[in-house]
């Protein structure tokens, strides 16, 4: 994030801490509660979301060097992405041109080619394979007839993204956020462990749990909330995406320093929600990324999620591995032990009867937001009643 904006925001914190205030939305939110477990909805979101939309993967520093390669299907589709010799990242469906069978499992260094378990056909980093084996049983058949399918991929601003059902890549748009992304330089960061979990919700619950912290004194009492200036969020929006920014308890540390030594990073958790279903948090020192995705068979109350942790250099001694092991298990004492429990119990509630809709408040306006996003993505459906109007940041 460029100085000048950290400075903008901190003066917006601590103008919002010396008058009791946030960032509000001039209205309430109206979520309908069928929209959490409804299927013709989730066929919906399957087709605009998760088929016409870029998906993020990981930081680029999930492939850093030639060869590097992962096989990632959190959305149901294995996709196979790997850097070759030149430092160009290729995606495909990870799906053997012979007879269909998976061609790579996990992820691993130093890739020349793939074998296949099945028949042993043998493909380079390019997709191409090396022959049609056996040789001269493939008659009318060239090793180019038979190419992995490609899929579209874009690296750009430290991230990678997928195109999975896309016939051409299409620009990554970060709507106003392409300058607050460079200067983080993310492509510097190094993946050091990634989680993957399945609960028992919609995935939009899951990504509403990042999206407010009017529940950190109650729900995270015992594990974060004192680290924050309670009720105290500051709200952008950029286009689809959105930033929500909590305040350290630290901020006040700023208060009669020059502007010049105003170091933002170093006094608030960053999420920016990257547009329709990835999380991007700026903690400290470190980078998180969450990928939340609806379940792939079909059932609108289980979602799929990755937690990932990126640290800004090489964890190679004792000492370092302690310290993003701990910020690890923090992370996931708080949001797997403390909010994904509870939203599971919102889920099984849902079908109740209780009441016809979710209401998301005033002080809440990330909510607002996302979910008028998401409901102009599938085509305008007026499911969120708001008069929100969208900050967008300079």
């Amino acid at each position: 994030m460029r100085h000048d904006r950290q400075v903008a925001l901190v003066k917006r914190i601590l103008a919002h801490i010396d008058a009791g205030t946030t960032d509000l939305s001039p209205s309430i939110g109206l979520n309908p509660v069928d929209a959490y477990f409804s299927t013709a909805r989730q066929a919906l979101e399957n087709e605009c979301l998760f088929r016409k939309q870029a998906l993020v993967v990981g930081l680029s520093g999930l492939l850093p060097a030639p060869g590097d390669y992962l096989v990632d299907d959190l959305s149901g589709t294995s996709l196979l992405l790997v850097r070759t010799p030149a430092g160009k990242l290729n995606a495909f469906l990870n799906v053997c041109r012979h007879r269909g069978a998976p061609l790579v499992e996990g992820c691993g260094h130093n890739a020349q080619s793939f074998v296949c378990p099945y028949h042993a056909w043998s493909y380079d980093t390019d997709g191409l394979p090396r022959q049609l084996s056996p040789r001269g049983q493939f008659p009318g058949l060239t090793p180019a007839d038979r190419r992995l399918k490609q899929i579209p991929v874009t690296e750009a601003y430290g991230l990678v993204w997928v195109h999975p059902h896309a016939d051409g890549v299409e620009p990554v748009n970060l709507q106003g956020l392409e300058s607050e992304f460079d200067a983080y330089a993310l492509s510097d960061f190094v993946h050091y462990e990634t989680r993957r979990l399945s609960r028992r919700m919609n995935w939009k619950i899951a990504v509403e749990t990042f999206l407010e912290d009017a529940h950190f004194p109650v729900l995270h009492r015992d594990t974060i909330a004192t680290l924050f200036v309670p009720g105290l969020g500051v709200f952008d929006a950029f286009g689809d995406h959105c930033m929500i920014l909590y305040p350290r308890v630290t901020i006040h540390e700023l208060r009669g320093q020059p502007e010049a030594n105003w170091r933002l990073l170093e006094h608030a958790a960053i999420v920016y929600v990257l547009f329709p279903n990835s999380l991007v948090i700026w903690q400290l020192d470190h980078v998180e990324l969450w990928r939340i995705f609806p379940d792939p068979g079909g059932d609108p109350a289980m979602c799929r999620a990755e937690a990932s942790l990126y640290s800004p250099t090489v964890a190679d001694s004792y000492k370092a591995r302690g310290h993003w092991d701990r910020n690890m298990d923090l992370l996931m004492r708080t949001v797997d032990g403390e909010d994904f429990p509870l939203a599971e119990g919102i889920q099984q509630g849902l079908r109740s009867g209780a009441q016809s809709h979710l209401t998301f408040g005033c002080h809440e306006p990330a909510l607002i937001y996302y979910h008028a996003r998401l409901n102009k993505a599938l085509g305008g459906s007026a499911q969120v009643r708001s008069a929100f109007a969208p900050r967008y940041a300079s």
